[in-house]
């Protein structure tokens, strides 16, 4: 699932801000612009993953020892085994880090036009928390979602707290990010791909709805939802069907029971 086509027989999208991006460390990153992943479970992954290139791994001996079956297959990795006290000024006081901070390059992402179009795709409009983003990122894991795709500028600034949020599956879902979502809206429709908007408002139940693959679901930022030229590129726009007093979820939940009630 974390596989894409290679580039080179196509128009690219490319954002011309992608490459400031990279240069310019984000917060979460090294110094270096290399990512820091904590958590046992994103640890893991990452140690899993044959597309990371691995820089380093601290951890403390109880994590080294949980960690011992994905490490086997690194033998030129030597962990560095410190007191949690070290991994707590790395990531900060306030993150589970479970005993265990590696640090990676960051993975090669694709770009639109290199996505497969045979399955569902997410697009979120300015959805910035990146614990939001990492928990929906879990469900496009769970849910074989073919991509995640942002904004360039309104997505998550802090990779190191979407990946832990993620658990995993930030080794396992393309993210790809593009300058004009409505732009990025508009190639995936020409190219097939039904756009369905969540919609808290809208008429349709998105349970009831007759669609088939390639579709995307389209989530806006919470409290805001869609922005109006977002709203305007889709094809259907749907709601969950709730039937307590409360009629909207935290975007990450909306997301989980959307590919839910649509994989049905």
């Amino acid at each position: 699932m974390n596989s894409f086509k290679q580039s080179g027989h196509k128009r690219k999208i490319r954002d011309k801000s992608q490459g400031h991006d990279r240069a310019k460390p984000r917060s979460g990153q090294a110094p270096d612009g290399n990512d820091i992943i904590f958590g046992l479970h994103s640890v893991t992954e990452a140690l899993n993953n044959p597309r990371r290139e691995l820089v380093s791994l601290k951890c403390t001996v109880n994590a080294q020892d949980r960690l011992a079956s994905a490490l086997a297959t690194h033998p030129d990795l030597e962990p560095e085994v410190v007191h949690r006290s070290q991994l707590d000024r790395i990531t900060g006081s306030d993150a589970v880090h479970q005993g265990a901070v590696l640090t990676a390059r960051p993975l090669d992402q694709p770009d639109l036009d290199d996505i497969p179009l045979n399955g569902t795709i997410v697009i979120l409009d300015q959805v910035t928390d990146p614990h939001n983003v990492g928990a929906i990122m879990r469900s496009c894991a769970a849910f074989s979602v073919t991509a995640l795709v942002a904004t360039a500028r309104h997505s998550p600034d802090s990779s190191a707290v979407m990946v832990k949020s993620a658990s995993g599956a930030a080794e396992h879902v393309p993210f790809v990010r593009v300058s004009n979502l409505a732009r990025a809206m508009a190639q995936l429709r020409d190219s097939g791909v039904t756009l369905i908007g969540l919609d808290s408002e809208a008429p349709e139940d998105i349970a009831s709805l007759d669609v088939s693959a390639p579709y995307a679901i389209v989530l806006g930022a919470e409290g805001k939802g869609m922005r109006r030229l977002t709203r305007d590129n889709c094809d259907h726009l749907a709601r969950l069907d709730l039937p307590g007093e409360i009629r909207s979820l935290n975007v990450s939940n909306a997301a989980a029971l959307c590919l839910y009630a649509l994989k049905r």
